[in-house]
């Protein structure tokens, strides 16, 4: 393949399929980076098209002055900043009450796009700098200046905190802290200064210090190790398979919490998820593949249909743990009304179309 002073070369004499070759290397990234400022894999996907456009648009403008990569996330973060004024941030239920009591109702689905919604680890696999795509303990620093691995700057709790930034900390967070560009290119990105975006990284990590965990999931994930994390995912696999309300209970922490996005309805400690448990999910029939979804253990939970007898697609539940291996929250992303074919959601993350009845 041509380098890439070849293709932006065969690129601005109007040849696409070299731009299209230009940009496919930066393609992953630029997506992932998109999600962390909006918190919606969905809008990603439309903002790197958006960005890809408007790239094409103006490359007869771009003077090479700087990496095209650089040029692409100049490109990139205007859209999303443009998008992320605009649009209400993605939380997740616990952000607007308290939790349900033992034994309350689930309040009906909120379907509005105010939902964060789970990212695929397995597309970071593409990304420069994240290391092995699914080697969970491998240094993911995008460079020296990073202070956030690729996959801990998907986490739930990272993502989480993120939105709660104003858009314009959120972008120099991410791109001096995560991606590692200068506070110069950043400052050229947001045609602001060096002091202005260093002014606005130090509120960003301030509320970054008070908004995230002691340790990271990433930290988690490596002191546990492969062997541990697969029995976690099998004994909680089993415990829902079977209805067994104790062995599940066993597996939480005391205080854990348990949400269902769209359903703004959260649980939290043993005796509210053991009335919620015993009945609703565990007087279904389920299967369950593991996956990883936010640099996070994850698992695919398949709805047995009595219409056809096989296990559907239904519901993504990203699983946070501690060192010693409890499960302290699940975030149970239900597939609704609104999203793409279960499927293909499911697809995403590696996972069938169905699985096999037992």
């Amino acid at each position: 393949m041509a380098d890439e002073g070849e293709l932006l070369t065969l690129a601005r004499t109007g040849d696409e399929g070299a731009f299209n070759d230009l940009v496919e290397a930066h393609r992953a990234e630029l997506r992932s980076y998109c999600y962390r400022m909006l918190g919606s894999v969905q809008d990603a996907e439309d903002a790197v098209q958006n960005a890809m456009l408007r790239a094409w648009r103006g490359l007869g403008a771009f003077e090479g002055r700087s990496s095209v990569r650089t040029w692409l996330f100049t490109i990139a973060t205007n859209t999303t900043l443009d998008l992320a004024r605009h649009r209400s941030r993605r939380e997740l239920p616990a952000d607007f009450g308290p939790p349900a009591a033992a034994g309350a109702a689930v309040e009906n689905a909120v379907l509005d796009a105010v939902w964060l919604e789970p990212y695929p680890s397995q597309w970071l696999a593409g990304v420069p700098g994240s290391g092995p795509g699914s080697d969970a303990g491998s240094n993911e620093l995008a460079g020296p200046e990073a202070r956030y691995e690729r996959r801990e700057s998907v986490e739930i709790a990272f993502m989480i905190m993120l939105q709660h930034l104003p858009p314009l900390q959120r972008a120099v967070l991410i791109l001096r802290d995560v991606l590692a560009f200068s506070a110069a290119e950043v400052a050229a990105q947001l045609s602001s200064t060096v002091a202005a975006v260093n002014s606005a990284l130090q509120r960003a990590r301030a509320a970054a210090q008070a908004g995230l965990p002691d340790s990271s999931q990433q930290s988690a994930l490596r002191a546990l190790g492969d062997a541990r994390l697969a029995s976690v995912a099998a004994r909680y696999a089993d415990a829902l398979e079977a209805g067994d309300v104790n062995a599940l209970l066993a597996m939480l922490t005391a205080d854990a919490t348990w949400c269902m996005p769209p359903l703004p309805t959260w649980f939290q400690g043993h005796e509210a998820l053991r009335s919620w448990l015993t009945g609703g999910p565990l007087t279904h029939r389920w299967q369950h593949v593991t996956t990883q979804a936010n640099g996070q253990l994850a698992v695919g939970c398949y709805l047995h249909s009595p219409a056809t007898g096989a296990y559907e697609p239904a519901v993504i539940d990203v699983l946070t743990l501690s060192r010693d291996g409890k499960i302290s929250a699940v975030t149970a992303f239900l597939l609704s009304d609104g999203q793409p074919g279960p499927a293909s959601v499911f697809a995403r993350f590696g996972l069938p179309a169905t699985a096999p009845a037992s």
